[in-house]
């Protein structure tokens, strides 16, 4: 008989006659002729109760289901006379598939911390909060996909192997087949020679570049997937690991920019309250109470737009002793971008025109020769979630910025050559896709919103 999952089962139209259904047994309940399991499948939110009559076959070996052991029911829907739910399903064969050692089985009926659920990141996505986390996971990544396609995008798949920085920062992870330890007084420029590319390679930061490339011969074109960073910081928005959504888009300026920013976030977001409703009631219940309320703004109203200096200014006359004083030439805080998303326009907002100094050589110089057409969408809670700019189409321009950035123009000759064969304005953005996932549940550190949690000194699983 063909597996009926248990969310097609809960929203069955009518009893069907037989189904055969598998999962982990949440909770156990003895009674003196029945026993009722709690069963889920991962599959949806809710278990689905299931009665186990002492008539049915092999009914004694019900004393080695426990909490946490895979099993496989046999039988009929019927009306639940409970509450929470329309259908329970009556036992005719049940089958333990796999035990689980009662003793030292770590999930029992009970709330457990975030911080104890990170130690167990291989069991945790049987909870409730998890298993819903990692299901909205799983239908914003379809809907990231849905939304380019229905523009006519093309997804890129970009390298993760590469030779270039694309931030400039230097926090890059190397990817080598050398020694740990060179030989002694070997030079450096002979260093990577005997490597594997002949030369240095990181793990990327970024897959914009390369996404450049591919705009201006496709038009428009986006990249989702992992990127690395070498950050030594343990904070709650942090990851060595994560993964970026990267539009970029030929022939577009940076209001072209700004507008598909804004429209990206509010699709995702409203396809979330669309399609995980269920899921997103837990975390609107136990996590952040104002949720609901949040993302209605978000994917409902129109964004605050203004230049950095005029943000700048807001702040400073605001009154607030922030942690990290604000002076013109500084880069915007957490502290700052949420004040501007949560207490001035108290909806998301679009800060545009950033220093020079504060940005990276690839984002177009504007013509005051100060600020470069940049952009950073903010959003409650989280401050900022994306990053772009118009880039620099100007090969002399982009040449200068190269050098003052202290970078080779060597390295960049294939970036350069964009500018020399049909250059044209074009403009993208890096979304961060688990900072999406915290916005839209209400989680407040990275390591919830990924599998995995890729930080400094941990790597386990």
């Amino acid at each position: 008989m063909k597996r009926t999952r248990i969310r097609e089962a809960l929203n069955a139209a009518a009893g069907m006659e037989r189904i055969l259904v598998q999962g982990w047994v949440r909770t156990k309940r003895d009674a003196k002729d029945f026993s009722f399991l709690e069963i889920n499948d991962g599959s949806c939110l809710k278990n689905i109760q299931v009665i186990v009559a002492a008539s049915i076959p092999a009914y004694e070996s019900l004393k080695t289901v426990t909490t946490g052991a895979a099993v496989e029911v046999e039988g009929a829907l019927a009306e639940s006379p409970g509450s929470g739910q329309q259908w329970e399903l009556k036992a005719s064969t049940l089958r333990l598939l796999g035990a689980a050692d009662a003793a030292s089985y770590p999930l029992q009926k009970k709330r457990h911390s975030d911080e104890f659920l990170r130690t167990i990141a291989h069991l945790r996505p049987r909870t409730n909060k998890y298993g819903a986390l990692f299901r909205i996971r799983s239908e914003s990544s379809f809907a990231v996909h849905q939304f380019f396609r229905d523009r006519g995008f093309y997804y890129l798949h970009t390298p993760i192997i590469t030779g270039s920085d694309c931030e400039g920062a230097g926090e890059l992870f190397r990817v080598t087949t050398l020694p740990l330890i060179p030989s002694a007084g070997a030079p450096r420029e002979s260093l990577y020679e005997a490597d594997f590319f002949g030369k240095e390679a990181n793990l990327t930061v970024s897959g914009q570049l390369e996404a450049e490339l591919f705009a201006c011969a496709l038009g428009s074109v986006y990249t989702f997937g992992p990127t690395f960073r070498a950050e030594n910081s343990n904070t709650p928005r942090h990851a060595a690991e994560f993964w970026m959504i990267e539009p970029e888009v030929a022939f577009a300026d940076l209001q072209d920019n700004m507008d598909l920013g804004e429209d990206l976030v509010q699709n995702l977001t409203a396809h979330v309250m669309d399609h995980c409703q269920s899921d997103l009631e837990l975390f609107a219940r136990f996590v952040d109470k104002d949720l609901m309320a949040n993302l209605e703004l978000i994917a409902g109203e129109s964004y605050a737009r203004l230049p950095y200096a005029e943000a700048v200014a807001i702040l400073k006359a605001s009154g607030k002793a922030f942690e990290f004083p604000v002076e013109f030439g500084t880069d915007l805080q957490t502290e700052h971008e949420r004040f501007l998303c949560e207490a001035h326009f108290r909806k998301p907002v679009i800060v545009y025109n950033y220093p020079k100094e504060i940005k990276p050589f690839y984002m177009r110089l504007n013509d005051d020769d100060q600020t470069v057409a940049a952009m950073d969408l903010l959003v409650p809670r989280v401050g900022e979630l994306i990053g772009g700019s118009q880039r620099e189409e100007r090969l002399d321009v982009l040449e200068r910025r190269i050098t003052a950035g202290g970078l080779h123009k060597e390295d960049y000759w294939w970036y350069l050559d964009i500018r020399r064969f049909g250059t044209v304005p074009h403009s993208g953005f890096g979304l961060g896709f688990e900072r999406f996932l915290m916005m839209v549940t209400g989680v407040t550190n990275i390591r919830d919103v990924i599998p995995f949690p890729r930080t400094p000194k941990h790597l386990e699983f």
